[in-house]
Formats: structure tokens, sequence, C-alpha cells
């Protein structure tokens, strides 16, 4: 058996597994039913309690070694920033680090703390996205109290810490004393394009010291200093990068996880939803399920792969086939097959048959089993 052949018996062999049945029927946007056994899980990782998720890349977890084998400077030699009890720290006059892995949506923990021997500077730096184009600043804010002076910059809102910088300031200001660590956990969604055409602008979600502070901003083009948004930014995969303003801003346990477009799903709901792609797969799921219908002799299970097949990609093929698995099971439950009549499987198939009636597949008064729950 080749490889080719392998897989295709693995889909069978996974699709024939019975459990409990699923709900609302796939449409036009959306190739599972709700709650689809057939549908795949997720990537198992780890993410256990103290340590960081087993599918993130670690940039900075305080040697010498990970900053050698993730950060740059902006010519692509190794970072002047240095390595200094475990931290992190900006030399300040070298220029932002890069990483020089690039990255596009991306979820990104990073910690930080505003010097103590930076009274004059704020601590001021930035987590900067996608080349440079998107920031979320970093500042010593604990102590800021609202002013209307015009000599007091570090005092606008939105360039405090944890702002969009210059869009939008935080929903709440949870920073901590100078000196103490503070965290950032950040979902970036840059612009998305198709071809020239802006679909969507990206967004920052922001998590500072475990508080909500940037809930889905929508970004209104690139953040800057006394502008107005630019256009928004194009392009593929670009670096992330650690503001060099100056000051010697302190950082550590440095972590990122790559993250799927919200545009990569194509074939169930969401933004990036296109009909080809769902058809297609609605097609290749009825042929998974008509094969798994024909492999089995249990006539609760083959009533079950028949309609699936049929709810993925209507034929008249499988509707014929339906009456006699309508009839063989209508014939097992009368006769007291446990395939049928044990109580979980009997309750299932009620369920599976309502749902059938609620969808207009059948009639009500085609329903044959004996309602029992």
């Amino acid at each position: 058996m080749n490889r080719m052949q392998l897989s295709a018996a693995f889909c069978v062999l996974a699709l024939a597994v019975i459990a409990e049945p699923s709900g609302d029927r796939p449409d036009f946007t959306h190739a599972w039913a709700v709650h689809d056994v057939n549908r795949p899980d997720p990537v198992k990782i780890t993410a256990e309690e103290g340590k960081i998720p087993s599918d993130a890349i670690v940039l900075f977890d305080g040697t010498e070694k990970s900053v050698l084998e993730n950060w740059v400077d902006a010519s692509g030699e190794p970072t002047k920033w240095t390595v200094r009890d475990g931290e992190f720290v900006c030399a300040p006059g070298s220029g932002p680090a890069l990483t020089k892995e690039w990255f596009e949506d991306c979820q990104l923990h990073i910690e930080w703390k505003a010097p103590l021997d930076d009274p004059d500077g704020f601590g001021n730096s930035g987590v900067l996205f996608f080349d440079a184009q998107y920031e979320i600043q970093i500042l010593d804010s604990y102590g800021i109290t609202p002013s209307k002076s015009p000599f007091k910059p570090a005092n606008y809102a939105d360039g405090q810490a944890g702002a969009v910088y210059g869009q939008n300031p935080c929903l709440v200001n949870p920073a901590r004393k100078p000196g103490e660590w503070q965290s950032f956990d950040i979902v970036f969604h840059p612009p998305f394009y198709e071809g020239e055409r802006l679909v969507d602008p990206g967004s920052f979600t922001v998590f500072f010291n475990g508080v909500l502070v940037q809930d889905n901003w929508k970004l209104e083009g690139t953040t800057g200093w006394c502008t107005r948004p630019g256009p928004h930014a194009k392009g593929g995969a670009k670096p992330l990068a650690l503001q060099d303003h100056g000051n010697p801003v302190p950082f550590r346990n440095i972590w990122i996880r790559r993250i799927p477009s919200r545009y990569a799903e194509t074939t169930c709901g969401g933004p990036g939803v296109k009909c080809a792609d769902v058809a297609a797969l609605r097609s290749k799921l009825a042929a998974q399920s008509l094969a798994a219908a024909n492999a089995t002799d249990d006539p609760a299970e083959r009533f079950i792969r028949l309609w699936e097949s049929f709810a993925y990609e209507p034929s008249d093929e499988v509707r014929e086939l339906i009456g006699p698995a309508s009839l063989a099971l209508k014939a097992a439950e009368q006769s007291g097959d446990e395939r049928v009549n044990e109580r979980e499987r009997h309750a299932a198939l009620e369920r599976f048959m309502k749902m059938l009636i609620r969808q207009g597949y059948i009639e009500e008064s085609e329903n044959f089993l004996e309602m029992r729950y």
C-alpha cells in the first residue's frame, strides 16, 4: 500500500468511528456541520503552569546565547544590546534590536521594567511590529496623573505604557512602579490585503500585567510621533523590534507564537470564507462519508454516514441509498439490536432525527424511530 492509499484508508477509518451525531448541517459558508465529529481536532500543545507554550519560539531566556541566536541590529549585525544579570538591556544609541526571524500574525509575551537609574527618561521604549510600522508603547506610567500642561509630554494618554502609540490609549492604567517587572501579552494581526485592496486594517489586543488594555483595536494606519496614522503597511512577514529611545530599559522572558491569519480559514465561516473552497471541501467530505457508510454493517452508523454524505453534497446516488438504510435501521430497532437500542445510541439517534426534521431533510411524519428519551 502506497502513502496515498494509506492516507485514504486512515481517513475512512477515522470517519468510521460512530460518536454523538452532529447538529445543524453544512451550508454555503460552513463545510462542517455543527459539532461535526469528522472535523479535525486542534493541534495539541502543552501549556503547563509557569512554563511557556510548547509551540512558542523563545527569543530571550536570560542568556547571551539566545541574543546571538535571535537578535540583530538594523544592519543585520549582532545587536550591541547587552545581557546583564539575565536581563536584555537596551544600549542607548545603538539602535533597535530586531529579531532574525520575521513574523506576521503572532502572540507575543514580553516582560520589561522602567529602570530606576533613568529618572528623566521615563523608561521610554516600545515593542515595534511589522518592521517598526506599529508600536505598543513602553514607558514609566505608574505616577502619571492627568495634566493640561504642554510641557509634560510623558503625560499624553496615547503615549503611555500599553497604548497603541499615537492612536489609542489603554482602557485602564495597570502600570507598576519603576524597578518592578511588568508584562505585555500582545496579539497582533497585520493589515490584510487581497491584491491592492485592503481587506482588514489589522489589530492589537493587549493584556498589560494581566489586564486587558487594548480590546481588538483596529489599526488606523502606521503609528508615529505627532502625526496622524500613515498608510497601512503591505507585504509579508517582517521583523519584530525593541525600540532604542536612548533609555537603558531591560527586558526578560520574551517568547512569541505564530498564529494563523484570520483569513486563513476559508472553509468554515469567519472573515476569510470562500464559497468555492467550502463547496470543494464538502464534496471531499461527502465522498469520505459515503465510503465510511459502505464499509460498515452497523445500521445506525450507516444511516448517519449516508445522511452526512448527502448533507455535505446532495446526490441522487446517496438519496437512493438512504431509503434502504432507513428500513434497515427501523428493522434493527424493532428486533432489539443493541447497536440501535443501547440507551445512549438510541437517544443520540433521536436527536439526529429531530435535527433532520428541523433542517427540512425529512418530514416529521417520516420519523420512524420510537421516541423514548
